[in-house]
C-alpha cells in the first residue's frame, strides 16, 4: 500500500531533513487540500506527523489533525512525539485509527505494551528509526534522531512480541528526505524474520523505480513524503506501480 504523509509545523505543510528542524522546507500547501488530492488519486490512509506537538505536547494540532480526519476521504495514522495516554485518546477521539508511536516505545515499553493491550494491536504503530552500523548492527535513535539509544531493533521485537505487535513504521535514517533510494535490503530482512508485524517502509524514495525496487521486499506500506510534495512522480503514478503485479 502507497502511504502519503504530511508533516505539519503550526498548520503548514513541511518536511525536515533527517529529521533536524533547522534543515526544514516549507510548502505553500494547504494541509486539506493536500490530502484531497492524495484521496482523488487513490491513496487510502494518510499519516501525519504533528512536529509542533512533538515539541510542545500543549500545542498539539487535534483540531487540524481533526479537521483532516472530518473529510472523511481516507483513513489515518497519526504521531508525533507521543508521551502520554491522554494524547493517543486525543488521537483515538478525533478519528486517527492509528497512533504512532516514536522514542517513548523504547524508553517505556512496559507503558506502550500497555497502551497496545487496551486499545489492540491496530491501534498503535511503532516508529523505529534506525541507525545502521558499519557491522550491521541496527540501533534505534530517540527523541528525532538526536540520540542513540543503545537498544538493537531485534532485542525490542522480541519484547513487543508478547502483546502481539502488529505494525511498525521503519526509517534508516541516513536515507530519509534525501530522494536517494530506501534501504531494500533492510526491508528485505525484516520482512523475511517478523512475518507477522505489517511493516511500513519510509524514507529515501525519489522516483518510480525506488517504489519498484521496494515491491520484492513485501512491506506492506510505503510512506511517501519529500517526492510527492516535489512532483517528483504523482500519487496515481505511485500506486500504479505498486500495484503493477
Amino acid at each position: 500500500m502507497i502511504i502519503p504523509a504530511i508533516d505539519l509545523i503550526e498548520g503548514k505543510v513541511v518536511r525536515l531533513y533527517q529529521g533536524d528542524y533547522n534543515q526544514k522546507t516549507e510548502y505553500k500547501l494547504d494541509p486539506v487540500e493536500v490530502l484531497t488530492t492524495y484521496a482523488k488519486g487513490g491513496a487510502k490512509w494518510l499519516h501525519i506527523v504533528d512536529l509542533t506537538g512533538a515539541k510542545d505536547t500543549d500545542k498539539r494540532q487535534i483540531e487540524l489533525i481533526k479537521t483532516m480526519v472530518d473529510t472523511g476521504l481516507m483513513r489515518f495514522q497519526a504521531g508525533g512525539g507521543i508521551r502520554r495516554k491522554q494524547e493517543v485518546e486525543q488521537l483515538l477521539a478525533a478519528g486517527v485509527e492509528r497512533v504512532v508511536i516514536g522514542s517513548l516505545a523504547v524508553k517505556q515499553p512496559e507503558v506502550v505494551k500497555n497502551w497496545i493491550d487496551t486499545y489492540g494491536p491496530d491501534a498503535i504503530v511503532l516508529a523505529l528509526d534506525l541507525n545502521i552500523d558499519e557491522d550491521g548492527n541496527k540501533f534505534i535513535a530517540t527523541h528525532g534522531w538526536q540520540e542513540n539509544s543503545g537498544v538493537k531493533i531485534e532485542d525490542l521485537l522480541a519484547d513487543y512480541a508478547s502483546v502481539g505487535l502488529k505494525h511498525v513504521l521503519c526509517t534508516d535514517i541516513s536515507r530519509d528526505g534525501t530522494l536517494a533510494g530506501s534501504n531494500v535490503s533492510l526491508y528485505a530482512e525484516v520482512v523475511k524474520e517478523y512475518p507477522n508485524i505489517h511493516w511500513q517502509s519510509s524514507g529515501g524514495i525519489g522516483s518510480i523505480d525506488d517504489i519498484k525496487a521496494l515491491k520484492p521486499t513485501e512491506v506492506s506500506g510505503v510512506i511517501l513524503g519529500r517526492a510527492l510534495l516535489e512532483g517528483k512522480f504523482t500519487i496515481e503514478e505511485a500506486i500504479a506501480c505498486w500495484q503493477d503485479a
